[in-house]
């Protein structure tokens, strides 16, 4: 099997796997709520927001914006705070999904179980927690979710998020096989750009947070994965690194 051979495919979570993105903005403002706070993130906001990858830098991006003088207080306290708004958050969404409000997108499930079956390795690279990846999956797939994934990498294992390559290299290193071999699925600008810079070909699946962005050197940009088969993606696989060669000639 040759290195530029489809051996695997990364997937992110939030807003590729699901549309959780709408669940995640209420969570933040049931926290919110929950502490007395009179912030609330509408959807435009939010929005713009999501530019920063990873909640706790969420928070802490929108309160430098609208209490610029935080520097100056005790940096403690101020860690202690961050912690408690996403603790509230992260079990405000955590019950939102075991409630149903999130689902799989369209052709994902039956992807993952296809290329599962096809001997593809499976793996996660993603600047979530580990609590929100398994609230999700759990609901989603079942108990026995983790099967499917030889390999996840998430917030907790990986600091530097998207959009640095950090997560999709260690990805990489742990599933022992060069870029050229994987293919990654993404959603958003930030994304693109991690794995882009990982050296992976990448397929993006937009959603309503991330319909405006760049996607400027994707593979290809789809609707949703709906009728998309492990044939599919081997032979765009191929086509990626065909490109080279056609150039070469």
């Amino acid at each position: 099997m040759t290195a530029s051979t489809l051996q695997a495919l990364i997937f992110d979570v939030d807003g590729t796997l699901a549309d959780t993105e709408s669940a995640h903005r209420a969570a933040f403002n049931q926290a919110f709520a929950e502490l007395g706070m009179d912030w609330h993130w509408d959807e435009a906001l939010y929005t713009e927001l999501l530019g920063i990858s990873g909640g706790k830098e969420r928070i802490q991006h929108y309160w430098t914006q609208v209490h610029p003088e935080i520097r100056a207080l005790d940096g403690q306290a101020v860690q202690d705070t961050l912690n408690r708004i996403h603790e509230l958050k992260t079990a405000a969404y955590e019950q939102a999904v075991q409630g149903g409000a999130v689902a799989l997108r369209p052709g994902v499930l039956k992807l993952i179980e296809a290329a599962h079956t096809d001997g593809l390795r499976l793996a996660i690279a993603t600047t979530t927690s580990p609590v929100n990846i398994s609230a999700l999956l759990r609901t989603a797939i079942g108990p026995d979710w983790r099967q499917y994934f030889m390999v996840i990498e998430d917030a907790s294992t990986a600091p530097r998020k998207k959009p640095h390559p950090q997560v999709y290299l260690q990805t990489l290193q742990r599933l022992q096989l060069p870029a050229r071999a994987c293919l990654a699925f993404e959603d958003s600008a930030n994304g693109l750009q991690a794995a882009a810079a990982a050296g992976l070909a990448t397929i993006i699946t937009p959603n309503n947070f991330t319909a405006h962005h760049d996607f400027k050197g994707a593979l290809r940009v789809l609707p949703s994965l709906r009728d998309v088969s492990v044939a599919h993606v081997r032979a765009w696989h191929a086509e990626a690194f065909a490109a080279p060669a056609r150039a070469r000639a």
